[in-house]
């Protein structure tokens, strides 16, 4: 058996987790030093020298993150906006362009447009399911860059990454895949032809809420060369208690994302019932527009529901503000289900842009509590209505 046959929960568990040589701990050292003692005038011992450029618990979530994607190299970053500003940067020149999903994550779409964009880097929307569009917008700019989310946040859209892959190749443009909803239990995007995965390990990966982080996995050693240096000239690198809360979190992702798949589409389920609700946004119904593509590339659905509802704004920000265990929060992919009103939070940033997230949708994390709890939570603060 190889690293490459062996199935997600192992990979999690045991990849960059060997045990400790000197006592055998089966639980790898945290390593604080922030500097490392030289043999002799640049004669490093395996390599370490300063922490911002390594240190082994980083190292080893990194081995354990490109484990976990099916990827040749990792690089662990202090948040995911820290990730993802250190790879554009490491890629794109000013005077580049960027083409991403019309429906963007707000913080993504800000680092890009108001961060990046007076660096001279260019961008454009555009609806991933257009293929025209998308092609379109990648010629037009001779963008370098195709940046997707699947499932989509908050939206829940879902892109088809190995088309999309394809369109991108054939006009010389890379493609990223922000792989945060879905997490790699449920999906590894460099399989279907992503160029670069994207994380923030905030979320599934960490899994506790106790944790900011981000990543990057690609298989490209040219690629990697070029990140590693962004990673270790600039320093946003996840510290130590960071890297270790972050594997120990990834290690039981899979059981995790089991329980939060499983309580989602009940919850799913039940809010489509209510006469309360105009639309629930979530790939696993037959009649989602993305529940085909979903089926092929993703093992499961994944723990995210939005809602839409019939009343309007002071619909959804009164069941947002009643619940009790749904508790109203930033983030996303804890163990406990959090709620979250993306229009005036998460996507504050992009309200009067084609990005701008509808005024009566709730975005629901659905965390591991027992099912018939959450319903009942949500039955409560229904009756508000």
């Amino acid at each position: 058996m190889t690293e490459n046959t062996q199935g997600s929960n192992t990979r999690f568990v045991h990849a960059g987790q060997e045990f400790e040589p000197v006592t055998g701990a089966v639980v790898p050292p945290l390593h604080f030093s922030s500097t490392y003692a030289q043999e002799a005038i640049g004669k490093l011992r395996n390599g370490y020298e300063y922490g911002r450029g390594t240190n082994p618990t980083r190292d080893s979530l990194q081995a354990q993150l490109a484990g976990a994607e099916f990827g040749k190299h990792a690089f662990s970053f202090s948040s995911g906006l820290a990730a993802e500003d250190s790879l554009i940067r490491a890629i794109l020149r000013p005077g580049d362009h960027i083409v991403l999903g019309n429906d963007a994550y707000g913080g993504t779409f800000r680092l890009i447009d108001r961060v990046l964009g007076a660096w001279g880097i260019g961008n454009t929307p555009v609806d991933m399911s257009d293929e025209q569009a998308l092609t379109a917008a990648i010629e037009k700019n001779k963008a370098k860059l195709v940046w997707v989310e699947t499932p989509s946040n908050p939206m829940m859209k879902i892109t088809d990454i190995s088309r999309v892959a394809q369109i991108a190749h054939a006009a010389g443009a890379l493609l990223v895949v922000d792989n945060t909803f879905a997490s790699p239990f449920l999906q590894q995007p460099l399989t279907h032809g992503a160029d670069i995965v994207v994380h923030s390990t905030t979320k599934y990966i960490g899994g506790h809420s106790d944790v900011v982080g981000g990543a990057i996995i690609v298989n490209d050693d040219e690629l990697a060369e070029k990140i590693g240096f962004i990673q270790f000239a600039v320093g946003a690198v996840s510290g130590p208690m960071d890297a270790f809360l972050t594997t120990r979190g990834l290690k039981t992702l899979g059981v995790r994302m089991r329980t939060h798949s499983e309580n989602a589409a009940q919850v799913a389920a039940w809010l489509r019932e209510r006469k309360e609700v105009e639309r629930v946004l979530y790939p696993g119904f037959a009649d989602h527009a993305g529940h085909e593509i979903a089926k092929k590339q993703m093992s499961g659905f994944g723990g995210m529901v939005s809602v839409q509802f019939a009343g309007g704004e002071a619909a959804a920000r009164k069941i947002a503000e009643s619940t009790k265990l749904f508790t109203l929060a930033e983030s996303l992919g804890g163990i406990e289900s959090l709620m979250n009103y993306p229009s005036e939070m998460t996507h504050a940033s992009v309200k009067g842009t084609e990005l701008a997230v509808p005024v009566n949708l709730l975005r629901l994390s659905v965390g591991i509590e027992d099912t018939a709890d959450l319903i009942d939570d949500l039955e409560r603060a229904f009756t508000a209505l």
